[in-house]
């Protein structure tokens, strides 16, 4: 049985390779280089004043040693930190159309990866319920990103719930220089009034880091359809109800509440200038990661 287990992730992982390095190739690639310039500016050489040149760059120290105008040259910091925040907790597990929530973040966080790794960056991972499940340390190399793609894939959370800003917390933590992260999750972590509970962690998450939101959500959760009366469970706290949904009210008071947290996240997001993009699970995400790149 361990052994066929064994077989059966080689073979999503081998699958998920070959098509996420395709993709990072062949298309995102340029995107993602153009997209995201790195830390910024690195001290490269000096060389003797030109005509031009910002005084401000004047290396004080070589030119009285010298006795004529030297400045300093610098070059853009291309290599960067990439970490990864994948929501696991079980809410991603639905999924109603082409595949679940779950499945279409780890192949999106996959691509990211390979992305990262094309550019020369380090990749690291950050795993989350309603705590930290898992954290891999960014690094470089082939065999680590296998790791954390092996990891999206079979991970199993001890938890079910969701808490965005314990994720966002510890990101702040845990990386004290700047780093590029992109927090991938369906973005369900909301009260009974549609009010969002990570803003804190968020602001102090973006102002240290290059933070982008890469929204995944099903067609279905946007509204319950009426077939009656229903029983419905909560996948991550266990509690369960019957719903009437033949009743207009209880559907309406479920889409508004939907809406409202969607409208919440945006109006956030654009306080703090947070780049995100919403992806449904029977939407092809190529197009809207390319979408999400060209307007950085």
């Amino acid at each position: 049985m361990a052994e066929s287990r064994a077989t059966d992730l080689l073979k999503k992982v081998r699958k998920i390779e070959i098509r996420t390095r395709a993709l990072s190739h062949q298309v995102f690639a340029g995107e993602y280089h153009s997209a995201f310039k790195g830390r910024g500016m690195a001290f490269s050489e000096v060389r003797e004043y030109q005509y031009g040149d910002d005084v401000r760059n004047m290396d004080w120290n070589v030119t009285a040693r010298l006795r004529a105008p030297y400045v300093k040259v610098f070059e853009e910091e291309r290599e960067m930190t990439v970490v990864l925040l994948v929501d696991v907790s079980r809410s991603g597990a639905f999924g109603t159309r082409v595949q679940t929530k779950r499945d279409m973040l780890a192949e999106i966080a996959a691509v990211l990866s390979f992305s990262a790794i094309l550019n020369n960056d380090k990749v690291g991972a950050l795993l989350f319920s309603d705590k930290v499940e898992l954290f891999i340390p960014p690094k470089k190399g082939r065999s680590h990103l296998l790791h954390i793609i092996r990891e999206l894939l079979e991970f199993q959370p001890v938890s079910g719930g969701t808490d965005i800003g314990e994720a966002l917390r510890f990101l702040t933590n845990a990386l004290k220089k700047k780093c590029t992260a992109f927090l991938l999750s369906d973005m369900l972590d909301a009260d009974a009034s549609g009010a969002l509970r990570y803003e804190d962690a968020l602001k102090v998450a973006a102002g240290r880091h290059d933070l982008s939101v890469i929204k995944v959500w099903d067609p279905r959760e946007k509204e319950i359809p009426s077939v009656g009366v229903i029983h419905v469970a909560d996948p991550e706290t266990g509690a369960d109800a019957w719903v009437d949904t033949s009743r207009r009210r209880v559907r309406r008071a479920y889409s508004d509440w939907f809406a409202r947290v969607g409208e919440n996240e945006r109006k956030l997001f654009n306080r703090y200038r947070i780049d995100h993009v919403d992806i449904a699970t029977d939407e092809d995400y190529v197009k809207g990661l390319m979408g999400f790149f060209k307007n950085r």
